[in-house]
């Protein structure tokens, strides 16, 4: 098949285009570069399947190959980036987002749209499933993300009625692993950065807030199954169930990095999550997927690919 990623140059996007190639598939990555970066696709340049196209996809994209599944990924999705042109971050969620479902339904392409955890705000309910409507604030400086995302599918469910357009949507959490941007002040790189460059690990709050991480591995196995699988149009939670605080993971990454720094607090982030949890029961049913990669095993990888970096 020949197959259309957005973002394919940003981390996760780049380890599904790894994916794709080795299933024998063509893949054409479009990236616009604002927060992937081109080390992570340098190995598939010259392969003959993989094409690279620099685009933004807020402008039209014509294409003269014929496309048979779009995964859409495009969009900043750490605070850092997002908030650094929020205007900028609801385009790539609404127009961009308009542009490949056209792009789908001139080619009759199924494609597959990368929601997040972020619809569901500072949640009420816990775990989160795909049944909750959320807690958001529509005004404050994460809205453009979160509400972006949420019109995202609300565009895919609305071409999918009125166009009969073959659509998937993800919902995903926290994941984590080799290629994240080092400074995307995602709280994983943030605590690795830190520990590697002697400095002290910050905690925003009181570091009882609580995540679930899922491997990046694990995530695109999700993903693949999602796009593949004709029961469930979504959306889908995917993420590993498995909770930590703040805390705990930050006495976690200064185990592995054997970095003798201190933690220090800082008063916490506007609208900032107590607790993220995915309750991944419809994708095990659906799917048949769950994490396999614990905790432990993904930080040792990715603490040693900062390592490399540096």
């Amino acid at each position: 098949m020949t197959i259309l990623v957005t973002g394919g140059a940003g981390f996760i996007g780049s380890h599904l285009c790894d994916r794709l190639i080795e299933a024998g598939n063509t893949v054409l990555c479009i990236d616009n570069f604002f927060t992937g970066q081109r080390r992570n696709i340098e190995h598939l340049i010259k392969h003959p399947a993989f094409t690279l196209i620099e685009h933004d996809i807020i402008e039209p994209l014509h294409l003269d190959y014929a496309i048979n599944r779009i995964y859409n990924l495009a969009c900043p999705a750490s605070p850092v980036h997002y908030q650094f042109n929020p205007i900028r971050t609801i385009k790539a969620n609404t127009k961009g987002v308009i542009n490949m479902l056209g792009l789908a339904k001139k080619h009759r392409a199924r494609i597959l749209q990368a929601s997040t955890s972020e619809v569901y705000g500072d949640p009420k309910v816990h775990p989160q499933p795909e049944s909750y409507f959320g807690n958001v604030n529509p005004l404050g400086p994460r809205a453009c993300y979160d509400e972006g995302k949420r019109v995202a599918e609300t565009l895919c469910f609305d071409y999918h009625r009125a166009h009969r357009l073959d659509i998937r949507i993800v919902r995903i959490f926290n994941t984590f692993g080799p290629r994240m941007h080092p400074a995307d002040g995602r709280v994983i790189s943030n605590f690795i950065t830190q520990a590697l460059a002697g400095k002290s690990i910050t905690l925003h709050g009181n570091g009882e807030q609580t995540r679930s991480f899922c491997y990046v591995d694990d995530l695109v196995s999700g993903l693949l199954a999602m796009m593949e699988q004709t029961e469930d149009i979504g959306p889908i939670n995917l993420g590993n169930p498995e909770e930590i605080s703040m805390k705990e993971l930050a006495e976690k990454i200064i185990a592995r990095t054997k970095a003798p720094v201190a933690i220090t607090t800082e008063p916490g982030r506007p609208d900032d999550p107590r607790q993220r949890q995915p309750d991944i029961t419809k994708a095990k049913r659906v799917l048949a997927w769950q994490p396999t990669t614990d905790l432990d095993a993904g930080l040792n990888r990715t603490v040693r690919y900062f390592q490399n970096l540096s």
